[in-house]
């Protein structure tokens, strides 16, 4: 008889959440590998299309898709307390869970998939919900926290921990041989609006705030064949909006991104393709940008950091002024829409001056395309996260909160005064937004 395997997107808390193309990739491409293995349920807390999220007005979704989660403001962690925000449960009410689980059959395993390491309380409702209506279920955690925070996820009382992206423990514990070759499970969906995919996993760089080496290793392409399958797939049922989860999506591309872009092309394929994570800047020429819009890339999020060049060279060398530079102008050449490219700048590095962070914000302001500030999040075990120590307690994962880091760093009116003069700047452009 097949195993009974219910798989989980557990519910966020945090100060702030917003579903930006948010889709449990990982936990989906585990069960797709088995899916002719075994019997599969999902319930994920943050499925917007959910009978009862969609009946919220705070529902409604953008012209791609994005949108606010349901939530509902509760009291903040002891070690929060200071920090003034509201702090919130983010997903499906617990009591949906429940109901859920006590008309279903026993489930032999579930999967919990994890992502940032501080929304581990989630994890933990999730958990306790389980033992007290599946008491026989063996629980396995994998994801960014587990592989982050091994110590402190030993504590949550899993049966199984999955660190990194060797899955091997995880097929010897389940006993079953998967199919490599098999796309994620998103047919576990009953309405699909969106999907996610990848045709890479890991990143060359090792910039020095970053965990993606750590996590995911070293660049490895995946078979073009296996991403063209997924887009397609999710093209197939409605999907119109698909986002790139690939950590280095510009690397090494004429081997690896052009080969897939010219299928897309080939096979008309119609969908809206979207960069959430950071896109290198460097890469971005004048004959890539137009293949890439030709494709049907909308939106262009580009990793600049900082304008500062010592900065740079100190963490990375990632991307300098000059190179986002030319890769604005070379998007917009190719006819991408410049209030659709954005330019992610970190709001509070230890090592960022506030004057750098502004001088940052008015250069991607004079080039015509949006800011976005993303909060510094003091991630363990990476060089930056680690000189953190003197300000919070890393080995407690709520003391990583994006939020809440800058206000401990910079304090709350100066945090404020910043994205404010974002929101300004962005107001500034013409037909420009207030985010």
């Amino acid at each position: 008889m097949a195993a009974k395997i219910l798989l989980v997107n557990p519910p966020i808390y945090d100060f702030t959440a917003y579903d930006f193309w948010l889709k449990p990739y990982g936990l989906l491409s585990v069960a797709g590998f088995l899916r002719k293995m075994a019997d599969f349920t999902l319930f994920d807390f943050l499925d917007r299309l959910h009978p009862f999220i969609s009946s919220q007005k705070q529902s409604q979704p953008d012209r791609w898709q994005r949108g606010l989660f349901h939530f509902e403001i509760i009291p903040k962690p002891k070690v929060l307390a200071h920090i003034p925000r509201h702090f919130r449960r983010f997903g499906l009410p617990g009591s949906i869970f429940g109901d859920f689980l006590k008309n279903r059959q026993p489930y032999d395993f579930v999967l919990i998939q994890t992502m940032m390491t501080y929304w581990y309380p989630g994890i933990q409702e999730v958990i306790a919900d389980i033992r007290k209506n599946c008491p026989n279920a063996k629980v396995i955690l994998g994801g960014n926290y587990v592989t982050l925070c091994p110590s402190h996820a030993k504590t949550l009382g899993a049966d199984l921990l999955i660190e990194g992206t060797n899955l091997t423990p995880l097929w010897e514990y389940l006993g079953i041989t998967p199919d490599l070759n098999q796309p994620p499970l998103w047919e576990a969906y009953e309405k699909l609006n969106v999907g996610v995919t990848k045709i890479s996993d890991g990143c060359p760089f090792n910039c020095t705030y970053c965990s993606v080496p750590k996590v995911y290793g070293k660049f490895r392409q995946r078979p073009l064949e296996h991403a063209l399958n997924e887009i397609q797939f999710l093209a197939s049922r409605g999907v119109e909006n698909i986002a790139f989860y690939d950590d280095a999506l510009l690397f090494d591309s004429q081997n690896v991104l052009v080969p897939f872009l010219h299928r897309i092309i080939k096979n008309k394929i119609k969908v809206n393709l979207h960069t959430p994570n950071a896109l290198n800047a460097r890469f971005v020429t004048n004959q890539l940008a137009e293949l890439m819009v030709q494709a049907g890339f909308k939106t262009f999020y580009l990793g600049f950091e900082s304008a500062s060049a010592d900065w740079q060279k100190k963490t990375g060398s990632k991307v300098f002024s000059g190179e986002l530079a030319q890769a604005v102008q070379n998007l917009t050449s190719a006819g991408a829409n410049p209030l659709e490219i954005t330019a992610y700048q970190i709001l509070g590095h230890p090592g960022i001056a506030v004057q750098q962070l502004e001088d940052s914000m008015r250069f991607a302001n004079s080039l015509g395309i949006r800011g976005m500030l993303a909060d510094f999040s003091p991630i363990p075990g990476t060089p930056d996260g680690e000189l953190c120590r003197k300000y919070v307690d890393l080995d407690e994962p709520l003391m990583h909160n994006k939020t809440a880091f800058p206000i401990i760093l910079l304090g709350n009116d100066e945090t404020n005064r910043l994205k404010d003069l974002q929101r300004k700047l962005n107001r500034l452009l013409p037909n420009g937004s207030t985010s």
